[in-house]
């Protein structure tokens, strides 16, 4: 086999089943760690992406949004189209209207932290995007329960995958509310009739029909401005910021597009 400075894959994947899938996508990280080869790899699948990618560039309509590490991406994406793409399930999108550090969303209003609010400025129509992770049973929150707040809720369906439970909770937004027709249709979200997908602890005895107490963590919110979809709240300090880790020597990188 030759030596080449760079590899160029134009998804190499996408036509194999998801078992070989996943088997050939850890065949090709440890390839490109043992030739230490710098690769640009190309793919739809946001998996390959944040798996195989030091550093990945999110691009729509052949416009670059954002390049940043996986991390990144998912915990500060720039704009509602990043955060809707990366990530799965996908991240919860609702229409919101912030008074004082009371966040108004279709299925409850919840404080939010003065970091929050101050990010969001004088914005008028404002996205909420919450990860399905961030939400929980109220019975299982923990030490965790003065962070976020808790809220009633009917869910209508649930999903039992042995080490989670998702459950699909409901609610009526009126067409155009959110703005967002251009990313509906790229991201198949917010329609007519929507849901929040919250992710439980998997003992939760949460059924379908159930009327649950469910808890969200407030400091996890991510607030978008509806007419840019510019992530407001991209400099917010998160729970688990850390300091800087020491700036190591370049390494050859997978750059995934």
């Amino acid at each position: 086999m030759r030596e080449p400075n760079a590899f160029l894959f134009d998804e190499p994947l996408s036509n194999l089943d998801a078992k070989l899938r996943g088997q050939m996508r850890t065949e090709i990280a440890r390839l490109q760690k043992r030739f230490g080869t710098t690769t640009v790899y190309v793919t739809h699948d946001q998996t390959e992406a944040m798996t195989l990618g030091d550093r990945v560039v999110v691009l729509r309509k052949g416009v670059a949004q954002q390049i940043a590490s996986p991390k990144e991406l998912y915990n500060r994406p720039t704009n509602l189209f990043v955060a809707g793409f990366i990530g799965s399930p996908s991240m919860n999108m609702l229409p919101a209207q912030l008074e004082g550090d009371q966040l108004k969303m279709p299925f409850a209003t919840i404080t939010v932290p003065q970091a929050t609010v101050q990010a969001a400025g004088n914005a008028k129509r404002l996205i909420a995007g919450i990860r399905a992770e961030y939400f929980e049973d109220a019975n299982y929150v923990g030490d965790k329960a003065e962070h976020g707040q808790s809220f009633e809720a009917t869910v209508d369906v649930t999903e039992w995958l042995g080490s989670e439970l998702f459950a699909y909770v409901p609610y009526e937004v009126e067409q155009g509310d959110a703005g967002l027709s251009s990313l509906t249709e790229e991201l198949e979200q917010l329609p007519s009739s929507a849901s929040i997908v919250a992710e439980l602890n998997a003992a939760s005895p949460i059924s379908a029909g159930d009327t649950a107490t469910l808890w969200v963590d407030a400091r996890r919110i991510m607030l978008f401005d509806a007419e840019t979809g510019d992530n407001l709240t991209r400099e917010v300090p998160l729970p688990d910021d850390a300091a800087p880790a020491p700036v190591a020597a370049e390494q050859p990188r997978t750059q995934t597009v």
